[in-house]
């Protein structure tokens, strides 16, 4: 996820956080130790109630990495492979190989909602441990908050609708009953769609019935909301382009320019002529370099046309999106978020064969079958290979 930063790791995996949780754990750690604190535990100490509201909050960031952790060591455990995962506002992110049996998605799926219903159950336990032991007001306000919290996250987790674990349970269970995971898949971002829009029409009910924590709830479903209809239409994306290989999508002839050129050059020559406004690059062997966005060369100062080359500005090819011919295009689409975005570079043997635009991807979703593109180093006249 862009804008992140790396933690630490735990087992070999990256753990990394969004800019935004530190933002969401200052203010649950000021609404612990303003609000929470003082109503349960009253006549201590401000610094010992802010004190208190950090360490309360950043026990939640470490019952989040449990939670994530869960799924990604059971990920492990079932033969997936598995990336990072990413800590971010309203929970985390588990980047990881797709389940291919329903078992392994369920098991997955249920194993972080477990991990924070059983942290949950152990912080209201060791809140209840502490009272009777030490009557510490302070320490049973945290665990209790900690543990109620736990148990909040993991019970919300399991409502049937994605992008929610208990969406990816739905989706598990759908494919094991109809065999089609893709449809299981339509049918969990269709649930999610629903929880969404409820959860967001209530939050505004209750805010304009003067609730501030409405305003959260809406937030939170908005969101649901658009990941699951983010999901649904992925679903339905890999059903169009089922079976379509990069070689079918691609467009080719290819443009391309020249990576040692002037950007007042590449411009007058190269960028004048066509209609693209991102351009494969080559160097001086011919071989692909990178890609340029034509809006980062018009935004260069114009004192700077003569100096600057365009390769200072390109993508090095290192991080674009690659594909092989053969490849299907639904595995490239699938790897775009640790590559360069679009547009995808078709290669052979170090060789552009093509690029893969959103326009390319649109047309493939609409016209799957239709046959590829003539390879443009062979012969035209060579049959195509038919679908």
């Amino acid at each position: 996820m862009r804008g992140s930063i790396l933690l630490g790791t735990v087992r070999g995996l990256a753990v990394r956080a969004h800019w935004s949780v530190p933002l969401i754990m200052l203010l649950f750690a000021y609404s612990l130790a303003a609000r929470t604190l003082p109503g349960y535990a009253p006549g201590q100490a401000p610094v010992l109630y802010a004190v208190a509201g950090v360490v309360g909050a950043a026990l939640l960031l470490v019952s989040l990495v449990v939670h994530e952790m869960a799924h990604a060591l059971t990920a492990r455990r079932a033969g997936l492979s598995v990336r990072d995962v990413t800590l971010w506002a309203l929970g985390g992110m588990t980047r990881m190989e797709r389940p291919t049996t329903a078992r392994a998605a369920f098991t997955v799926a249920v194993s972080g909602p477990l991990a924070s219903l059983f942290l949950g159950g152990l912080g209201v336990g060791a809140a209840y441990a502490v009272e009777a032991v030490l009557g510490w007001r302070i320490g049973v306000v945290v665990l209790g908050w900690l543990g109620g919290t736990n148990l909040l996250l993991g019970v919300f987790n399991l409502l049937p609708a994605a992008p929610l674990d208990g969406g990816r349970l739905l989706l598990a269970v759908l494919w094991w009953r109809t065999g089609d995971r893709d449809r299981a898949q339509r049918a969990s971002g269709r649930a999610g769609q629903v929880l969404g829009t409820a959860l967001g029409v209530v939050g505004w009910l209750a805010f304009l019935r003067g609730m501030t924590g409405g305003l959260w709830l809406m937030v939170i479903g908005l969101f649901v909301a658009a990941a699951a209809a983010a999901e649904r239409r992925w679903a339905e994306l890999v059903t169009a382009l089922r079976g379509v290989r990069a070689e079918q999508a691609m467009s080719t002839p290819v443009v391309t320019g020249p990576d040692w050129l002037t950007v007042d050059r590449f411009l007058s020559e190269v960028a004048a002529r066509t209609q693209h406004s991102v351009l494969p690059l080559v160097d001086f062997g011919g071989c692909p370099s990178g890609v340029v966005q034509l809006s980062r060369l018009a935004a260069v100062p114009a004192g700077r046309h003569e100096s600057l080359r365009v390769r200072d500005l390109a993508t090095p090819l290192s991080q674009c999106t690659q594909a092989a011919r053969e490849e299907l295009l639904i595995s490239v689409l699938e790897r775009l978020a640790n590559g360069g975005g679009l547009p995808i570079l078709v290669m052979e043997d170090g060789r552009l064969c093509g690029i893969i635009t959103a326009h390319d991807i649109d047309r493939s979703r609409r016209n799957p079958r239709r046959p590829p593109f003539p390879h443009p180093f062979r012969d035209t006249d060579e049959p195509e290979r038919q679908v």
